[in-house]
């Protein structure tokens, strides 16, 4: 999305990063003209992260993980170890 002047000042003035922009635009909630992202969704989100941190560090154990599928089908999966 294109940046005006008017929130580029405004970002500056409140501190909020592009990024933190960027959060709120992929995982805040759209109300009419508005991406809201609160603390109860930051929270959520916090969580998803954690969990996926846990699962790539049991697969990180593993020396990363292959799957093998073939026309839409899982056949195996392995270690890398």
């Amino acid at each position: 999305m294109i940046q005006t002047k008017h929130v580029q000042n405004r970002m500056n003035q409140r501190g909020i990063a592009r990024a933190m922009v960027d959060l709120a635009l992929a995982h805040g909630r759209c109300e009419r003209d508005k991406y809201i992202l609160d603390r109860r969704a930051v929270d959520q989100r916090l969580e998803e992260i954690d969990r996926e941190r846990k699962l790539l560090l049991k697969a990180r154990d593993k020396g990363g993980i292959v799957v093998v599928a073939d026309d839409n089908a899982l056949i195996t999966a392995y270690g890398r170890h």
